[in-house]
């Protein structure tokens, strides 16, 4: 799911009905409530309604295992509703700031949390101790991003976001060209242009006129992210404008299918006017969901990397499922969430169902995670998405990456779209940054 050094899967016990129990939460109204876990539940006293907040394959995934819940304990029912991958975060921010209107869990983008406990520090339950028995079992980066600066937890870790280029092989072949010699950036806009001139198709989608697009995460590949370790700004570093140079590169080569949107980034692709998204494992869902009818021609490599042997991998999504502090069923909203995502068979199910890649790692160790996948041609795709977690370069997102994300859009709009000079803009918008939130240039 958009929007991303981890352990080796170790064996965990699976759940049981005689044996789950569950904490109770103390739900407050708000941003301003003070939620936390109190005592524990019998799961057979668990009753009533738990409304969730998802979109696309997430929304799918949940709505199946909560029929498999309410399967389980027939006293509670999961209501999960689809708000659009577009619209979630703005109503996610407005339910926090006016204190009313959330459900009992959202799911949340991992790189959007930091923003969420900054500016809402009390907007939700705290989870520290209840899911404190499943942290050894975690992705340790996605544990730290669903986290406040305490290490106070405020959301279960669901699923990686480990990132790979998809690409259509039925294309590449018709262009000449072997996926084998792209290794980097400047081998894939090579490419690009022979698929172009071959088939008529675009590199990829990006919205270079109103979003961030590709550069965080070829900022990442660089081990650069908008924010040192310490929290120093470092927006205008040089990997930003390296990656700001890629991108450019490849709007003025005619490779940017330039639309914004969900809905366009998946129509674009299952229309075949692109031939590669650079993006998270959990597209694979996305495309087994959404274009079933193409089947068999679709590959995935690793990212191409910057520079030669660099990294060929980032973090573009994955998300986390929190319990707002003004939910009104926040004990069921808790066993839920840990039915979906601290159980092994629950998140290789996901996986094999909807293309979401656990961050729960025991699930791992599911023959499935090194299968030939029948959709992309027979290719054990996830072997390499496991291989490449490990790689993916560790960078410090802060609660202030959202306001460095939306300097960052009128940066790219200008330099690619205005011809204006990268170093000028990058260094501009760091102090702007610096000004509005007080932290120091890095």
């Amino acid at each position: 799911m958009l929007f991303p050094a981890r352990s080796a899967p170790r064996a965990a016990a699976a759940l049981t009905a005689t044996a789950l129990a569950v904490a109770s939460l103390t739900g407050c109204g708000g941003s301003g409530g003070d939620a936390g876990p109190a005592k524990d539940v019998d799961a057979d006293k668990l009753t009533g309604t738990v409304t969730v907040w998802s979109w696309d394959v997430a929304a799918t995934a949940l709505t199946r295992l909560g029929q498999e819940f309410h399967a389980k304990y027939p006293n509670v029912t999961v209501d999960v509703v689809d708000v659009g991958y577009d619209n979630a975060e703005q109503k996610l921010s407005v339910g926090l700031k006016s204190g009313s209107g959330l459900p009992d869990l959202v799911t949340v983008e991992s790189q959007q949390m930091q923003s969420y406990l900054g500016k809402f520090p009390k907007g939700f339950v705290d989870l520290t101790d209840v899911a404190g028995p499943y942290k050894a079992d975690m992705d340790p980066s996605k544990w730290t991003a669903a986290s406040d600066l305490d290490g106070r937890l405020a959301a279960l870790p669901w699923d990686a976001g480990t990132a790979g280029l998809f690409y259509r092989t039925d294309y590449f072949e018709q262009a000449g060209v072997d996926p084998a010699t792209i290794s980097t950036w400047d081998d894939l806009i090579t490419a690009g242009t022979k698929v172009k001139e071959a088939t008529g198709a675009k590199l990829l989608v990006s919205d270079v006129s109103g979003s961030v697009g590709l550069v965080p995460l070829l900022m990442q590949q660089q081990g650069a992210g908008y924010f040192s370790p310490d929290g120093k700004i470092t927006l205008d570093s040089p990997a930003a404008a390296t990656s700001l140079d890629i991108v450019r590169r490849l709007n003025d080569a005619g490779l940017v299918h330039n639309e914004a949107g969900w809905d366009a980034l998946v129509r674009a692709n299952k229309d075949g006017k692109v031939a590669t998204e650079p993006t998270g494992v959990w597209w694979s869902g996305t495309l087994t969901s959404e274009m079933p009818e193409l089947s068999g021609k679709f590959g995935v490599m690793p990212l191409p990397a910057v520079t030669p042997g660099g990294a060929r991998t980032a973090s573009n999504g994955g998300s986390s499922l929190a319990i707002p502090a003004q939910a009104k069923n926040p004990d069921a909203a808790w066993a839920f969430a840990k039915f979906a995502l601290a159980d092994a068979a629950n998140q290789t199910s996901m996986m094999k169902n909807e293309g979401l890649f656990p961050a729960y790692l025991p699930a791992l160790k599911d023959p499935y995670f090194s299968q030939p996948q029948d959709y992309f041609g027979g290719q054990d795709i996830y072997t390499m998405f496991t291989e490449q977690t490990a790689k993916i370069p560790a960078i410090t997102y802060t609660d202030d990456f959202a306001a460095a994300a939306e300097l960052m859009k009128a940066v790219v709009s200008g330099v690619v779209l205005g011809g204006k000079d990268p170093t000028a803009e990058l260094a501009d918008a760091a102090e702007q940054l610096a000004s509005t939130t007080g932290r120091e240039r890095g």
